[in-house]
């Protein structure tokens, strides 16, 4: 299998994350699902993930003091491997696991991720449980000098055969729930401040064992920042990988995605996404005691939605999708916008500085392109773009002409080029994305 073919435009869903943390329950999962295949498959939105922490019992039940409860108690068969706590998950009694949901999502037309800390649990090293298919127990391949810093649950694994044969045992069992992408948490950046990338041998082992199963899951690296100078290893194991740490809805964040989209920008291709991570749009938040509407305002929104699909990457939409109101719904409907998702674009950053950047975006195969600028400042700008500056990153067989009229894609707004260049206004932290026409 290759597995550049699993994802061969960014991968478009829904994580549970941002709205429910640690504490997402089957039934929530289902209505977000149901909601998605009636308001957003038809415009590719098509992935329903469920985020960390699914095999946990009492989760959120100590809020106040741990979002993850030192060595809790976690729902594992008897070699090691976790299984959905039948307390959120009721489908899954029985050791019938994900795959009953699984089923559900996928008759409605959409596909399944998990989210999954890399190593093997703590808990399956301390009582020296076997490996599926071996006679090495978990606490030989367990690497206890490799811990992740904010979740207690896993060893890091060591690089042995043994260590692969467990991995190649979780995908096995993924795979017959029917699992479509995996999010792999602490392994794309591991430890706190400056984070390193030192287990490049769990991402390479994790990509066999996705060989091996016989299943094209998705193998998406989190969290971030990514390493632009191990930018091939990322490319040769994984399908997208996070160039952030955890995104929220804080304008200055959002400003430092512009810097982190251009350091990536050579390295987007077909089935390899580098992942600005998700969309705080909505409400959000519940985990922290009370939901709230995202803090982005309505401009800010259209920044990120912009800068994201203008870059290539991945959507993974962090809201509870069945309190979403019209306007924020027209944001993930608008078929232009979501065109540059299509997986054939390549685009540039034509111009960044303190108060302005613009993007553009061409697809070879029909000449096809866009121009997005971007206001930085806190006010409104008269933004202007020159024609050949922004086709001049591309071959020129890229193109078929260009173009006299462009039209702005959130307004509909049609957009005179006048003397090879297009004027417009543009309101603070604002986008406006031009669609040659």
């Amino acid at each position: 299998m290759n597995k550049n073919m699993f994802a061969m435009r960014p991968p478009m869903g829904w994580n549970s994350y941002d709205y429910y943390d640690t504490n997402v329950m089957e039934a929530d999962v289902l209505s977000n699902a149901r909601f998605m295949a009636q308001h957003l498959k038809p415009f590719g939105w098509e992935y329903i993930v469920v985020d960390i922490q699914w095999y946990a019992y009492n989760t959120a039940s100590m809020r106040d003091q741990f979002q993850y409860i030192p060595f809790g108690r976690n729902e594992m068969d008897s070699y090691g491997r976790l299984l959905p706590c039948p307390d959120k998950f009721p489908s899954s009694a029985g050791g019938a696991g994900f795959k009953p949901l699984a089923d559900q999502i996928h008759a409605m037309g959409l596909k399944f991720g998990i989210h999954v800390m890399r190593g093997i649990p703590r808990a399956a090293a301390e009582q020296h449980l076997p490996i599926l298919g071996t006679d090495v127990t978990a606490d030989m391949v367990a690497d206890p000098s490799s811990v992740c810093p904010w979740n207690p649950d896993m060893y890091g694994i060591r690089d042995c055969e043994a260590g692969q044969r467990y991995y190649d045992s979780i995908l096995d069992l993924y795979a017959s729930w029917g699992v479509d992408f995996i999010k792999v948490d602490d392994i794309c950046a591991t430890g706190f401040g400056e984070r390193t990338f030192d287990r490049k041998h769990e991402v390479r082992m994790l990509h066999k064992a996705i060989e091996n199963c016989g299943r094209p899951i998705v193998l998406s690296l989190s969290p971030g920042p990514a390493q632009v100078s191990e930018s091939w290893h990322y490319q040769k194991y994984a399908n997208m990988w996070r160039i952030t740490d955890d995104f929220w809805d804080n304008w200055d964040t959002l400003l430092d995605m512009f810097s982190r989209c251009e350091k990536w920008q050579d390295h987007v291709s077909q089935g390899c996404w580098p992942d600005c991570d998700m969309l705080p749009l909505g409400k959000v938040g519940k985990h922290f005691g009370q939901e709230r509407n995202t803090l982005f305002t309505r401009d800010e929104q259209k920044t990120m939605m912009t800068l994201w699909c203008i870059f290539g990457s991945p959507l993974m939409l962090g809201a509870e999708m069945t309190k979403l109101d019209t306007w924020t719904l027209s944001l993930l409907q608008n078929e232009e916008l979501l065109r540059l998702e299509n997986g054939y674009f390549v685009s540039r950053q034509i111009l960044r500085e303190e108060d302005r950047c613009i993007w553009a975006a061409v697809d070879p195969r029909t000449g096809e392109h866009y121009i997005a600028l971007f206001n930085l400042s806190q006010q409104e700008l008269m933004l202007t773009a020159d024609y050949d500056e922004c086709i001049s990153p591309f071959p020129d067989w890229y193109f078929r002409g260009k173009s006299e009229t462009m039209k702005e894609v959130w307004s509909g707004e049609k957009i005179p080029v006048a003397n090879d260049a297009v004027s417009v206004s543009v309101k603070p932290h604002g986008a406006v994305l031009l669609h040659a026409i």
